[in-house]
């Protein structure tokens, strides 16, 4: 699962953004490494004027993506390189291009510290795991579908 959290000013976004925002980043999961698309979550903490402040000033037009992988692993530095560019380049429409201050990071979580209604997600790109992008929805599944 990546969740992102989208820390930003009240009215930065309007729900036609949000809405675009996060088919953009879905899009991303699902194209490039094969994610169900109910693993992409997004999540909007808004907040008002003055509350965010950085360098000991108030800023407005400061926006802040904190991102958490858990369904796959960047074990590669030019893996990495490549994801933190397509995130930047995926943001930028919505941030960088609006006059927006941004910053973004990604951290990793073990794939064994997670479940899905209970369910221990299945490998990555194994059958089972297809097939939860196919119904997109989690289901049981056999060990034999999982290799």
């Amino acid at each position: 699962m990546p969740m992102w959290i989208v820390h930003a000013p009240e009215g930065v976004y309007s729900t036609e953004d949000k809405k675009n925002l996060t088919e953009v980043l879905t899009q991303i999961y699902v194209d490039s490494v094969g994610l169900p698309r109910f693993y992409v979550v997004v999540r909007f903490d808004e907040y008002p004027r003055d509350a965010m402040w950085v360098g000991g000033k108030p800023v407005n037009d400061f926006v802040r993506f904190v991102v958490d992988h858990i369904a796959r692993q960047m074990d590669d530095p030019a893996f990495r390189e490549l994801a933190m560019n397509m995130g930047a380049a995926a943001l930028a429409p919505f941030t960088t291009d609006r006059g927006l201050h941004t910053e973004f990071h990604i951290d990793e979580t073990p794939l064994d510290l997670w479940r899905v209604d209970g369910l221990k997600p299945p490998p990555p790109f194994s059958e089972a795991e297809k097939k939860w992008a196919e119904d997109n929805a989690p289901s049981p599944y056999e060990l034999t579908d999982a290799g």
